[in-house]
């Protein structure tokens, strides 16, 4: 790293249970219990994190206002990826409410959940649409393999509107389906303005995989979309699923050992700054 570059996360979560609108989180889950500041610190202190982009993990806007109250106390959290219902008829006017706190930097509604592929499409979202690109925020996409394919529909749509591919639209790396994963996020990387997130490998692979199971999809990433379009995010605590932090840390940088230090810079901060508008 150059010194004074960022070093910046762009893909944590916290939550805690008893709120209680984490419909997804069953209690058989191993990370069916609070995680918060205080258990990710330690962790961050040891990797040299500077900053972290909190991500959206339930479908209610309580949530993306909790997440924005932590970053009253936590010094780490640059910006916040929030949720709102873009299906509402004032969908605008909730999402400009909690942009008045300038730490929204963008929404994900959680795409991979819903039934519909095609449900980004619904042409009741396109005011929501417009409304994250008229107050200055971004769209991240949380897409598997099969809504790739729509993606392309979206962005003729909406052309100024900022996307990122979480977790590389998770190919499916423990079935080894490289070919029609590559194939399909191809399409994407083709479109220069669209960003991809370094993250969210790990839990798409076998339990206890070498590194070298990830390497081809860490590759093709770099192929298409270069350095200057890729974003490291842990997927934290998600990730724990399948490794610690530290391993993931360490595997990232292996797995980036070919790019020049300026790269390598951009790919674990700059971009994540540059494309979030975070402070710097």
């Amino acid at each position: 790293m150059i010194p004074n570059a960022l070093v910046i996360d762009a893909h944590v979560h916290y939550w805690r249970v008893d709120r209680g609108d984490y419909h997804w989180m069953t209690p058989d889950l191993p990370i069916h219990r609070d995680f918060l500041p205080g258990d990710a610190a330690p962790l961050f202190d040891a990797a040299g994190i500077d900053g972290i982009v909190l991500v959206q993990a339930t479908v209610t806007e309580a949530e993306s206002r909790f997440l924005l109250s932590l970053a009253d106390t936590d010094r780490r959290v640059r910006g916040v990826v929030g949720w709102i219902d873009m299906m509402a008829p004032d969908a605008p006017d909730r999402l400009a409410a909690l942009a008045q706190d300038p730490r929204l930097r963008g929404i994900r509604p959680m795409w991979q959940d819903i039934d519909d592929d095609e449900w980004l499409l619904r042409p009741e979202q396109d005011a929501a649409y417009r409304a994250v690109v008229e107050l200055g925020l971004t769209f991240d996409a949380l897409a598997r393999v099969r809504h790739l394919a729509h993606l392309p529909r979206l962005i003729e749509r909406h052309p100024d509107l900022p996307i990122v591919i979480d977790h590389a639209a998770k190919p499916e790396i423990a079935a080894g389906r490289h070919a029609e994963w590559r194939d399909a996020i191809a399409v994407l990387a083709a479109i220069p303005h669209v960003r991809c997130k370094l993250s969210g490998l790990v839990t798409e692979a076998a339990p206890g995989a070498p590194l070298d199971a990830i390497r081809p999809y860490a590759d093709t990433l770099l192929e298409l979309f270069g350095p200057q379009r890729l974003i490291f995010g842990s997927d934290w605590p998600v990730l724990t699923t399948r490794q610690d932090y530290a391993t993931w840390w360490d595997g990232s940088h292996q797995l980036t050992a070919q790019l020049s230090p300026a790269e390598r810079d951009a790919v674990f901060g700059q971009n994540a700054v540059t494309f979030y508008g975070l402070p710097a």
